[in-house]
């Protein structure tokens, strides 16, 4: 055997291959920005750098490229801690600037990134007294805060009222921006009158300064004007950071003041991570996405107007590596290639450094490696949000060839006529030139064998005469070495019993059999896999079992999940042989996939969608759900109709109609076959329906007179369903009974469901005998165009309240919490006619416990004169009073009613047995009666009622009724 040496040469030094444990450094810590005072208590910066090498590195700074120089002179300002680099007495001039930690030891050199030292202030306001603002109750008012110059330009703004520390609490009329510091007061009240201050606080360094106080003075205006709402804060063009927070403002003035709402453009909602506050003024976005790219709208609307504004928020990243590098280890001579990958947006640009210093960009290049390629590389992505650094080590080596660490195999096993491999990888650089001998005889390549380019031997279609001694040389310039084995051939492995293809039921069991001749030398395992994915027999053991003794997969219950091609797997430790076989589950069709839609309209859409599998039988037709946006749970899917109504087994479009217009869909089809429905398809895309103008009006229109001529119009709103676009509104129209002409009124609020109209010329008359008719009709409308009207109601103004009070008042118990109560309806004295009223006002309390202030009240409509009082309590002693009501007040009460309420049902259950017969046709149930306390509070029981369900038998005592 020949001797070689056990070292390597790296660049211009050697190390032994069993002591190779030496590296370049590797940052632990780096410098981060830092923001210094001269408040600072300290009165020194401080930065941290610390590296892990073998042999432990030496560290350097560098200030704006510039090396400071540590070692070779004393300064009085820098000092150098381990590898931290303390300045002294900082000084804005001298110190400000950029810094890099250099470290290095024998493999190389790596630079920290970069941090930067700033000097914080924040200056003070100036010292001229502010002019006051004067402004009219109702109207909008912006007080300019000013802020003095600061860094960083990061801060707080917050107003003082009147004095310190008195702070403004912004609300839905007071607004304060945190990007310019101004106030906003949507509209002015008497209230507001005062002195204001802006106080600006920058957290970074710890300090806050306030200006002069500006007056802000409110005359009265009568009487009170309302003014159009008129955005004053509208968000810019925005660029946010990938994952991290931004907050857009938008606020109005106007008077009432304005509601705020917000939209993503083209979406129906906001994103998931969005939150609206303070009133509506901010929209705040969490850890943004690319997604939440778009244009976003804030609207404001009040009475008078509506102002809306549209900006864009762009999201962009800093660098993240996609690809690395990686520490390598090449031979002298080779070729080599480094790159790596970084995604952000905009695109990073790559540039290399090679011990600290630059080294080129793009992707590295080596044709020929040589000993000063050696040391440490770089790769540094940027783009204007950040930049990172990968570091890595690249060691250029040259030694002799040896099999110290790898050595051939000693004992080698082979299959008759299968393929054998002989590895030989010794450690060498450069690469060496290998020599096989088989005993004394040296080999070259034929037909059977051949030398592989790694070094190892290749034999194919061995038999018993290839068995013996074999050796492998390696040799290169710097010297040789060789490493030998032994190698026997064995039986080959085969299968003689191989799977066949099967098709099963859903729910049935089915055997599949392997089995193999092999060496009986050697031992045997059977693997089966179902479509290229190993069977794991310990987690899936209630479907599959693998017999023991035997190859044979044994599969239970089985699933459309288990269909596929299964593969048996005889395998030694010298070779494998393979068997496979498809196994076919009939059962339920596979849900469709591709389910999308291709047109959209104002009532219907086109779907379409790929069939899935028919597992084994013909599929009958398909099923559109649908799931609109207020689907009350993730699983309320209804059935779509459909043109065509039916759809046969082959269809893959259909035209989804019936749809609401300007509403938010997704849909899903399943399929039917001879076993029953499929599961469904996972949902489409959401989509939303084209607007229209509305068909649907308002129901339940009506609405009474109060005092002081106010006309008070209600109606039941309409379904968003039925918005069917966007800027939904009502416009209520209204006339007194004898005139010709109509009042309107728009009110833009879609949840709004009453209107009060205030004139002091819809008191009732003199001439009118109880009552002044209006006919009032309510209709919708939207940004496409108006909607009909609903059906004219009359409704009445009342002279006075109704001066009779209900009469008879009567009522009897329904149980322990429950009464029933009824009376004769108000009646006119003069008359005989029924007084015009509203409803009936209901009074109940008990009689000795409850005070009437704080009795239960139920409002009857007028054209009922009886109720259920419900929430009693058992076993109590009741007054009942009733009052008629109309829109000028409460009437007199009627006398009062007495009653009692029943005792409590029994608290306690009977105790039971059951039994079932032998032949299971037959439940016996017997119980034990529960005992009665002729004294106590509950109701004594009349019967037993017995329950029948499938397994359980329950028993509830109804209660004595009497």
């Amino acid at each position: 055997m020949l001797l070689c040496s056990t070292s390597c040469m790296v660049g211009t030094f050697w190390y032994s291959l069993n002591d190779a444990t030496g590296y370049g450094p590797i940052f632990e810590e780096e410098p981060l920005d830092i923001v210094y005072t001269k408040e600072s208590p300290d009165r020194l910066i401080s930065m941290n750098c610390r590296a892990r090498a073998n042999p432990a590195p030496t560290y350097r700074w560098r200030r704006d490229n510039w090396e400071i120089k540590l070692m070779e002179l004393p300064n009085e300002h820098y000092s150098l801690v381990g590898g931290n680099l303390i300045i002294n007495n900082p000084e804005e001039k001298k110190h400000a600037g950029t810094y890099v930690c250099v470290a290095k030891n024998v493999y190389g050199t790596v630079i920290s990134k970069e941090a930067k030292v700033k000097f914080g202030y924040l200056e003070e306001f100036p010292d001229e007294e502010r002019d006051p603002v004067t402004v009219k109750e109702g109207q909008g008012a912006v007080l300019l805060c000013a802020p003095p110059k600061r860094w960083p330009t990061e801060v707080t703004f917050r107003w003082i009222y009147n004095e310190f520390p008195v702070f403004l609490h912004p609300d839905k009329r007071r607004f304060v921006s945190q990007s310019t510091g101004n106030l906003y007061i949507s509209k002015v009240e008497a209230s507001d009158a005062g002195n204001y201050s802006c106080y600006v606080f920058n957290p970074q360094i710890g300090k806050g300064v306030y200006s002069k106080f500006i007056p802000l003075i409110s005359t009265e205006e009568t009487p009170e004007k309302r003014y159009k709402a008129d955005l004053v804060v509208k968000f810019p063009d925005t660029t946010a950071m990938l994952n991290y927070n931004v907050t857009l403002e938008c606020f109005a003035l106007g008077n009432p003041a304005p509601h705020i709402v917000w939209r993503k453009i083209g979406a129906t909602d906001l994103p998931a991570s969005a939150q609206v506050s303070m009133s509506g003024a901010l929209l705040h976005l969490y850890n943004v996405q690319y997604e939440d790219s778009a244009g976003y709208e804030c609207e404001a609307i009040n009475q008078k107007w509506q102002d809306w504004h549209q900006a864009w928020l762009y999201v962009e990243a800093a660098p993240e590596w996609a690809v690395t590098i990686n520490n390598t280890q090449k031979d002298v001579g080779s070729e080599h290639t480094m790159s790596c990958v970084a995604n952000g947006k905009p695109g990073p640009y790559i540039r290399w450094l090679k011990d600290g210093y630059s080294y080129g960009k793009g992707e590295l290049k080596f044709s020929s490696l040589t000993f000063e390629d050696s040391g440490m590389y770089q790769c540094i992505a940027e783009n204007y949000w950040g930049i990172i650094y990968a570091s890595a080590e690249l060691r250029v080596i040259a030694c002799a060839p040896t099999f110290e660490l790898n050595p051939v195999k000693k004992y080698l096993l082979g299959a008759n006529n299968g393929r054998v491999v002989i590895e030989c990888k010794p450690r060498a650089a450069p690469r060496p030139r290998f020599t096989w001998t088989k005993g004394k005889e040296v080999l070259f390549n034929n037909s059977r064998i051949s030398i592989m380019f790694d070094g190892s031997l290749e034999i194919l279609n061995a038999t018993r005469n290839d068995e013996g001694v074999y050796t492998c040389l390696a040799e290169n310039d710097r010297g040789k070495a060789n490493s030998t084995g032994t190698l026997t051939i064995t039986e080959a492995t085969q299968i003689t019993v191989a799977p066949e293809d099967t098709q099963v039921m859903v729910g049935e069991e089915v055997h599949l059999q392997c089995q193999a001749s092999f060496d009986p030398s050697l031992d045997i395992t059977f693997i089966w896999s179902l479509d290229f994915r190993v069977i794991d027999f310990y987690l899936e053991w209630k479907h599959y079992e693998r017999i023991m003794d035997s190859g044979e997969l044994k599969i239970m219950n089985v699933q459309l999940r288990h269909e596929g091609r299964y593969t048996c797997t005889a395998q030694t430790v010298v070779d494998n042989v393979t068997a496979s076989a498809d196994l076919k589950v009939k059962g339920l069709p596979a849900p469709p996939g591709g389910v999308r839609v291709e047109e959209i309209r104002d009532t219907s859409v086109k779907l379409v969608w790929n069939r899935g599998a028919d597992h084994g039988s013909l599929i009958l037709g398909y099923t559109i759900q649908t799931r609109d946006f207020y689907a009350l749970t993730e699983v309320d899917w209804r059935d779509a109709s459909t043109s065509p109504t039916a759809l046969d087994g082959m269809s893959v479009m259909a035209d989804v109609v019936d749809l609401y217009p300007w509403m938010e869909y997704e849909f899903r089809v399943y399929a039917t076959n001879e076993f029953g429905d499929g599961e469904a398809s996972i949902p489409s895309m959401k989509i939303k329906t084209w607007d229209a103008v509305p068909v649907v009006a308002p129901t339940n229109v009506g609405g009474y007179g109060g005092k002081d001529g106010e006309l008070i119009i209600t109606w039941t709103p309409v379904q968003p369903q039925y918005f069917y676009g966007k800027k939904f509104g009502y416009v209520v129209a209204f006339k007194p009974h004898d005139e010709v002409d109509w009042w309107y009124e728009t009110i833009s609020d879609p949840e709004t469901r009453r209107y009060v109209h205030r004139d002091a010329s819809f008191r009732v008359k003199s001439n009118d005998f109880q009552v002044r008719e209006f006919q009032v009709k309510v209709k919708t409308f939207n940004s496409k165009g108006d909607g009909p009207y609903s059906l004219s109601t009359t409704i009445y103004y009342p002279r006075d309240v109704p001066s009779e009070s209900p009469t008879d008042v009567y009522s009897r118990p329904v149980s322990s919490h429950e009464a029933l109560v009824w009376w004769i309806p108000v009646m006119d004295t003069g008359t005989g006619l029924q007084q015009y009223i509203d409803g009936y006002q209901v009074k109940y309390w008990r009689k000795y416990d409850d005070t009437e202030p704080g009795a239960n009240r139920i409002f009857v409509p007028a054209s009922m004169n009886q109720t259920r009082l419900e929430n009693m309590l058992p076993d109590s002693h009741y007054l009942i009073e009733v009052r008629a009501y109309n829109g000028a007040g409460v009437g007199p009460p009627s006398e009062h009613c007495e009653m009692f309420t029943k005792r409590a049902p029994p608290s306690v259950a009977p105790q039971m047995w059951r039994y079932i017969s032998y032949s299971g046709k037959w439940l016996y149930v017997w119980w034990h009666h529960i005992s009665y306390d002729w004294f106590g509070n509950e109701s004594f029981p009349l019967y037993y009622k017995v329950f029948k369900g499938i397994l359980l038998c329950f028993i509830s005592i109804l209660q004595q009724l009497v």
